[in-house]
């Protein structure tokens, strides 16, 4: 799998990046962004399918905040990761993606990692650089809670609050996974909305989610909600 000092740069590279990158990149249909957006999306992903991975660092180099995008109106959610592993990339191009902000916890359609997907593939030279290094674990059923109760609060504040025609909803956003905030050292992550002006700046701290939300439209808004396992409590007290 490479010289043991190379796999431990790499780790750390992929540490230190994250942290200028951590944005959940929701958008999974065309016709939520512009054209010419889209067309780089396809590139990008095109790329990754193919293992051109000179093109897909060259669009990265453009659009940084899509190193962990699927392709639009696709099925399986595979990002650049998922498919470097799925190819058997080369070490020092998982590296690469790994120092750009690459998630090793996020998870495709069918709930498939990265690791995953290289262990299934054969590819043993990636298993110990893809497998996921928590900072700040949290049980599963704690993440999923917390991931049931964000997404309900996503679908309350990009809407009417009466939980109808949301822009979530709307859009057929992919929401979230409070899971990746468990690998990052500073565990924050922002999620923007089309059409929201604004977006969800989501925060880990123990095991209850604080989440800063802008709705830039006539008057707008800004609040801060908390999520627990139990429920979102809503900034006015209430419960969500």
């Amino acid at each position: 799998m490479g010289p043991p000092h190379l796999v431990l740069m790499i780790r750390r590279l992929g540490a230190m990046a994250v942290e200028s990158s951590a944005q959940w990149d929701g958008v999974v249909r065309r016709d939520s962004i512009k054209e010419k957006w889209a067309a780089q999306r396809d590139r990008l992903s095109d790329a990754a399918h193919s293992g051109d991975w000179e093109t897909v660092f060259q669009v990265l180099d453009e659009s940084p905040e899509w190193i962990n995008s699927g392709r639009l109106d696709g099925r399986s959610a595979y990002g650049p990761l998922h498919q470097a592993a799925w190819h058997g990339a080369d070490v020092e191009t998982v590296g690469r993606l790994l120092a750009r902000g690459a998630w090793r916890t996020l998870r495709s359609t069918d709930g498939t990692r990265p690791v995953d997907i290289a262990v299934q593939r054969g590819h043993q030279h990636l298993v110990a650089l893809l497998s996921p290094a928590y900072r700040h674990p949290q049980p599963q059923d704690v993440l999923d809670r917390l991931r049931d109760h964000l997404h309900r609060l996503i679908h309350h504040r990009s809407g009417s609050g009466r939980g109808d025609d949301d822009l979530a909803t709307r859009h057929a956003l992919r929401l979230p996974d409070p899971t990746v905030l468990t690998e990052l050292d500073i565990p924050r992550l922002w999620f923007p909305v089309p059409g929201m002006y604004g977006g969800f700046h989501i925060k880990l701290q123990g095991s209850e989610l604080s989440v800063d939300s802008w709705v830039r439209v006539v008057g707008g808004s800004e609040r801060t909600d908390r999520v627990t396992v139990d429920g979102v409590h809503l900034q006015e007290g209430r419960m969500l």
